[in-house]
């Protein structure tokens, strides 16, 4: 598991997935209290604008934390699409599977030794967000809880390996690229159906992005642990199933 471990880790970094990682989260770690602080003023450039921004409220320390888990929502999702898609379906693909197989490494250390190596990418990530969003919301706003803060950027870790795990489990079930993009698309948008019935958003991504945005701001609202744990269950189920697919594929 180290050796593999150790192999996917310095491919991480070879392919710059860690680079192009950490390089967007931070970005929009910096942006997102920039934005929530300076539109109405880029709203007032626009022509006709003057009138617009007359209506909307000053901003406030609630508007940079939404703004901070809108964008590195949405940029995170494609992010774990995008950088797991080929992580073992490039693997089948160009033979390089089978020379590792054997080693022989078992097919379990094969899957779980990717979604480690792919998971520390946005560990390192989202610490990198955390410090430059809390850091440039201390100087526009103020100061935020800082325990709330690392609970937030904690669920929003779970957030992107709820996405990644998924990816993870396309790429395992397709030998190509290009079919381990569309599943984990069709997965995504799967998902983001069956949000759409209130119950069930309550217990999955919504529910958990909607607790992390309450303990950022130091909120009293009810804590959402149903969508924690059905969230770590999905990642579970969907590494499991990639292990129990791999291990029955012809390499």
């Amino acid at each position: 598991m180290m050796t593999a471990l150790t192999k996917e880790w310095l491919e991480q970094r070879r392919t710059h997935r860690l680079l192009i990682v950490c390089l967007i989260l931070l970005l929009f770690g910096l942006l997102s209290p920039l934005l929530a602080k300076f539109t109405p003023e880029i709203i007032k450039m626009v022509p006709g604008g003057e009138q617009i921004s007359q209506v909307i409220p000053p901003p406030t320390i609630a508007d940079a934390v939404v703004q901070y888990l809108k964008n590195l929502t949405q940029f995170g999702l494609l992010l774990a699409v995008l950088m797991g898609m080929g992580m073992v379906s490039q693997e089948k693909d160009k033979g390089t599977a089978a020379m590792m197989l054997a080693k022989p490494l078992g097919r379990t250390a094969f899957i779980l030794a990717k979604a480690a190596a792919m998971g520390a990418s946005f560990l390192i990530g989202t610490a990198l967000a955390a410090a430059a969003g809390y850091y440039y919301t201390l100087l526009l706003f103020e100061a935020l809880p800082a325990g709330g803060w690392l609970a937030l950027n904690g669920l929003l870790l779970i957030y992107f390996s709820v996405y990644a795990a998924l990816t993870l489990l396309a790429s395992t079930l397709n030998r190509s690229v290009l079919g381990s993009g569309v599943t984990a698309v069709g997965f995504v948008i799967l998902l983001a159906l069956i949000e759409m019935i209130p119950a069930a958003g309550k217990l999955l991504t919504g529910g958990l992005l909607g607790w992390a945005g309450n303990l950022a701001l130091g909120s009293a609202e009810a804590p959402a642990w149903g969508a924690l744990w059905v969230c770590l269950g999905l990642i579970a189920a969907a590494l499991t199933a990639s292990v129990l697919v791999f291990r029955r594929q012809e390499i």
